[in-house]
């Protein structure tokens, strides 16, 4: 049942996704950027502007609807008789007001062994922490406090905005550039065998499209290293942030704690929120892992950097 929802609503997403687009894409006039002629290029820059950007915006509009679907996170009420549940949402909310934040953020539980937790939502006044029972079974209240600092900074900071942004911005580059290289080169491929007619009446054809699938490949690999760097330097913001909000000896204990129990992994984890977790799985090559080692994290905290 739970697969089912996760397919559910990622396909959805995606039609809503398309939908908004194409009614934006009409709003704006924007027409066919390929022609017999050639590339227009304003045309093309809006439709890749629209694409890249709407994306990554809708998928942050709709974030903690996705996170509570398809985590199946239990909300915590204010009105709440479990203790320790109002615990935590007591300390949220202390942290919050210690940052600034205009509205309290929805603090919600999932069911995971992992130890981690996550923040999400379109704006610091629309937010959402989301801690795993891992992490309440294994983290003592130091340590768990420091995670939760963790996340409100990530808010505090405005850092699911400024992903998206980021995202949205290397989305639009990558369809952009391969756009205009695959045309170039489709076209300088055709020069040398076919007459102005036959290049123009061809234009767009199947050599373009394989080639600019290719171009978009090389472009995505290094916009994702682009984006992860972005992240890991975010992360280091986080946990300055962190100590700041819940103490440095917090922080710090939150992420040996993290170090010791990185092994458990959650058995179905979301995409859509590893990056504003407060740990990750490095992947096969750490430029592309979305946050810092956490030796690297411990060392910085110690030495007092910000």
């Amino acid at each position: 049942m739970a697969t089912f929802k996760r397919i559910f609503l990622f396909l959805a997403v995606n039609v809503l996704v398309m939908l908004t687009i194409s009614l934006a894409l009409n709003l704006l006039g924007v027409r066919p950027y390929l022609t017999a002629y050639g590339i227009q290029y304003d045309q093309l820059m809006i439709f890749c502007l629209v694409w890249g950007m709407g994306g990554a915006f809708i998928s942050l509009l709709l974030s903690k609807v996705i996170a509570k679907w398809t985590m199946g996170l239990e909300i915590i009420s204010p009105n709440t008789r479990d203790s320790d549940a109002q615990e935590l949402l007591e300390t949220v909310h202390q942290l919050a007001k210690a940052a600034g934040l205009p509205k309290m953020p929805e603090v919600g539980i999932y069911d995971s062994p992992e130890v981690n937790a996550f923040a999400t939502g379109p704006s610091r006044s629309s937010s959402l922490v989301a801690v795993s029972t891992g992490l309440l079974q294994r983290m003592s209240r130091e340590e768990r406090d420091g995670v939760l600092g963790h996340e409100v900074a990530h808010i505090a900071n405005g850092d699911m905005v400024t992903m998206t942004l980021v995202q949205g911005v290397v989305n639009a580059f990558v369809m952009f550039f391969s756009r205009v290289l695959a045309f170039a080169v489709s076209q300088a491929l055709r020069s040398n065998r076919d007459s102005d007619s036959e290049r123009s009446s061809s234009v767009g054809g199947p050599i373009y499209h394989i080639i600019q699938f290719v171009f978009e490949i090389v472009f995505m690999i290094a916009g994702s290293m682009l984006v992860a760097w972005f992240s890991r330097w975010r992360e280091f913001r986080a946990d300055a942030g962190g100590a700041k909000l819940a103490g440095r000896e917090a922080m710090i204990k939150a992420l040996e704690k993290l170090r010791k129990t990185i092994e458990i992994e959650d058995p179905n984890p979301q995409p859509s929120v590893q990056t504003l977790k407060i740990s990750g799985r490095g992947g096969f090559l750490a430029l592309f892992s979305s946050h810092p080692p956490l030796e690297l994290r411990i060392e910085r905290l110690k030495a007092g950097a910000r």
